[in-house]
């Protein structure tokens, strides 16, 4: 290049190492701990759920999106969420329907990457519990051996999954329907009934950590997520000596795996830091209005995808004003 020209680019003129696929590639890395521990509880159906889902999310990727997209890591972390959402013993069948689901409806429909109003694996999610009531809320015993498979994994298409033969409830399940609770150390630990991404809330919190301290995860939703249903349950704990405590409201369901890693979303969340503390706020109303007076034990999902349809009206009431102007006052 000659050196006495000048070349006029865009903006910006001056760019961050942190690209996309650099960002989404180290949320991938800090999810791979959370693998490794639903396959500590749940052995090797852990594994060929999240791979499943994460194969057929990449596939439907490539078939549906831009050339290459796949590479920038948003199809993985896609298919991993949705599979750590999921029972061990899911048929994988209807695994591979959801991740396409969530590529196609969650993304693609809205654009592709960055333009999805929705967290697609929570989208994917949401299709397989209308679709699949039963089988997404049968959760198979944790323990046993490592390659002993739970479920009916292999049913083909379309056919009745055969009954588990050992099952159990989820906490907040026992705890909603037959008044039973579960020891703090059990769900601190992860030694649980429940979805695979039930099983590993402090590995989940030092992965959420890690991000924030990278500064790929804004820390202001996930505390005032937790903060909030810590508080919110405390008030109603102080009202109904019934009603379960804080730390098994924040320890319990899918809380953390929803708060770290998928209302922290960057395209489906608020931009403005007072937005994310009211987004956040409201995702942890929702989850202790719904686990104790609605028809679910678990509320986390539809928290979340209801407060992203409220993302863009949170962006525009809290939108800063623009320095140097004034606000316009009736006359």
């Amino acid at each position: 290049m000659n050196a006495d020209k000048l070349v006029v680019t865009a903006s910006p003129h001056v760019r961050s190492a942190d690209s996309t696929p650099r960002i989404m590639w180290h949320v991938v890395g800090s999810l791979v701990p959370v693998i490794l521990a639903a396959a500590w509880f749940f052995g090797v159906s852990a594994l060929l759920q999240v791979a499943t889902a994460v194969l057929v999310s990449l596939l439907t990727e490539r078939t549906t999106g831009k050339g290459g997209a796949i590479a920038d890591g948003s199809a993985t972390i896609t298919g991993i969420l949705l599979g750590l959402s999921l029972p061990a013993g899911f048929p994988l069948w209807m695994t591979a329907l959801g991740a396409a689901f969530a590529i196609v409806f969650g993304k693609q429909v809205w654009g592709g990457l960055g333009q999805n109003a929705f967290n697609p694996a929570l989208v994917g999610r949401a299709f397989l519990q209308g679709a699949f009531p039963v089988a997404i809320t049968t959760w198979p015993s944790a323990g046993g051996g490592f390659f002993t498979l739970r479920g009916d994994l292999f049913a083909l298409p379309f056919a009745r999954p055969q009954p588990y033969a050992e099952t159990s409830a989820t906490p907040l399940g026992l705890l909603k329907f037959e008044g039973e609770g579960t020891p703090l150390g059990n769900l601190v630990i992860g030694n649980t009934g429940g979805s695979l991404g039930e099983t590993a809330a402090l590995v989940i919190l030092a992965g959420g950590i890690y991000l924030a301290w990278r500064g790929y995860l804004n820390w202001r939703i996930p505390v005032s997520v937790i903060a909030t249903v810590a508080a919110v349950s405390a008030v109603v704990r102080l009202l109904d000596a019934s009603a379960p405590d804080p730390w098994f409201m924040v320890f319990s369901g899918g809380l953390m795996l929803g708060a770290v890693y998928m209302a922290t979303d960057i395209v489906t969340a608020p931009i403005t830091n007072a937005g994310r503390w009211i987004f956040g706020a409201g995702i942890g109303i929702l989850v202790v209005v719904i686990r104790l007076w609605g028809g679910l034990a678990e509320g986390v999902m539809y928290a979340i995808l209801f407060m992203n349809a409220l993302t863009p009206f949170i962006n525009r009431a809290t939108q800063p004003r623009v320095f140097g102007t004034r606000l316009r006052t009736a006359t």
